[in-house]
């Protein structure tokens, strides 16, 4: 991912585009295909990186490990290491990103709703739960 200057002009307008909507706010910060998947999977506590890695396996490692680091960098995720030999490192939700998860389960429930295919997939899976 290419850096951009502080001074730009897309910065400048991306920086006075999240002070007049809430929305450009959010979307800045949880927006594109991985980082709600992400934390929708972090929603039920601490999961390893391999955990992770199983719970979406589209997701290249590359794509993962970016948008971990972007999660945390926003505040959104914790990164706990454990000094250990093999490193021992989970990933939780922080309280900023545990307020989302309203978000994320309002997100889950107009799936449900919006595509009956989902519907009957997540029906089955509350009868296993």
């Amino acid at each position: 991912m290419t850096a951009i200057k502080e001074s730009s002009t897309q910065n400048m307008n991306k920086s006075i585009a999240e002070m007049h909507c809430p929305v450009t706010y959010v979307m800045n910060r949880i927006g594109g295909h991985w980082k709600p998947i992400i934390m929708y999977q972090l929603i039920n506590g601490a999961k390893r990186y391999s955990e992770l890695k199983r719970a979406i396996p589209a997701v290249t490692e590359k794509m993962l490990i970016q948008h971990l680091k972007q999660l945390e960098a926003d505040n959104l995720i914790i990164r706990k290491a454990e000094p250990v030999v093999p490193p021992f490192v989970t990933y939780t939700l922080s309280p900023s990103g545990e307020d989302l998860t309203p978000v994320m389960t309002a997100m889950v429930e107009w799936a449900k709703k919006d595509s009956k295919i989902l519907a009957e997939k997540f029906a089955e899976v509350d009868e296993v739960m």
